[in-house]
């Protein structure tokens, strides 16, 4: 992992609440991460959705409706 300089901002904003994360605050290697997955990072769910820890875009799209 890389140092972010944005990393203790990141975090104020970060809703993910899976704890083990190795990629909390450094956001360009989450949304490089998910998108290899072929899911979306917490940021883009709700707080209950973002807590099922489903990142797929199937769950993403039942979530914005």
């Amino acid at each position: 992992m890389t140092e972010c300089k944005n990393k203790k901002i990141n975090l104020e904003n970060c809703n993910c609440t899976y704890e083990p994360c190795e990629r909390k605050g450094i956001c360009c290697e989450c949304i490089l991460y998910h998108r290899r997955q072929g899911q979306l990072p917490a940021c883009y769910f709700s707080p209950v959705a973002e807590k099922t820890y489903d990142r797929s875009i199937k769950k993403f799209i039942s979530d914005s409706k």
